[in-house]
């Protein structure tokens, strides 16, 4: 892996432990309800995947100009995000169920 390559991917996890500081807020969610807000993440989590999989088909056509530590990186992006998006959703569901089954 050249040197080059090593940058790329360690300015990505830069960029991405910044992101998830807890200080970092999104700016476009203060006025949106909740119903556009989970709309967003799942068509981000969306982009993400097939960024992903076109990365995966042009590494393994030979079209793409990404590195295999490129094509894994975001492969790896890609499926945390679902698995956080997957744990958001389970959790919504539990809330909803203890919330029905409260009594009156």
């Amino acid at each position: 892996m050249s040197n080059l390559e090593i940058n790329q991917v360690l300015a990505q996890m830069r960029t991405l432990s910044s992101e998830l500081q807890p200080n970092h807020q999104p700016e476009d969610v203060a006025g949106a309800n909740f119903g556009d807000v989970m709309k967003q993440a799942v068509e981000k989590v969306n982009e993400q995947q097939n960024v992903a999989s076109g990365m995966m088909t042009g590494f393994e056509t030979g079209v793409g100009d990404a590195s295999l530590a490129e094509v894994m990186v975001s492969m790896q992006k890609a499926s945390l995000s679902f698995q956080a998006m997957t744990e958001v959703r389970n959790k919504l569901v539990d809330a909803y169920r203890e919330v029905m089954n409260m009594p009156i």
